[in-house]
């Protein structure tokens, strides 16, 4: 997987030392998510590990944890993808 995009990061300037560690564990384990349903599923795998070593996440970060998965995918399945984060993200502001 390519991580050049995460090199001088700005969003990545202000990451704890052990998010940043979980999050190149994520993008060096994590090279199979292929298309939207099983990025979905990778996420929220992710997001429950997380959660049980007491790690919460932002949107910026969380935003970078999909876009290394999305480098994997067709151009097809990241539009789909980014749909799907869409609706997410319009579901969460109405829980507000």
């Amino acid at each position: 997987m390519n991580l050049d995009f995460l090199k001088g990061n700005p969003a990545l300037n202000d990451i704890s030392p052990e998010k940043l560690q979980f999050l190149m564990d994520f993008a060096s384990n994590n090279t199979d998510a292929k298309d939207a349903k099983s990025m979905a599923s990778t996420v929220m795998n992710a997001a429950n590990n997380a959660k049980q070593n007491g790690m919460t996440f932002s949107n910026t970060e969380t935003t970078l944890l999909i876009e290394l998965l999305k480098q994997n995918m067709s151009e097809a399945e990241r539009v789909k993808a980014d749909k799907m984060l869409q609706m997410m993200q319009m579901l969460q502001k109405r829980k507000k």
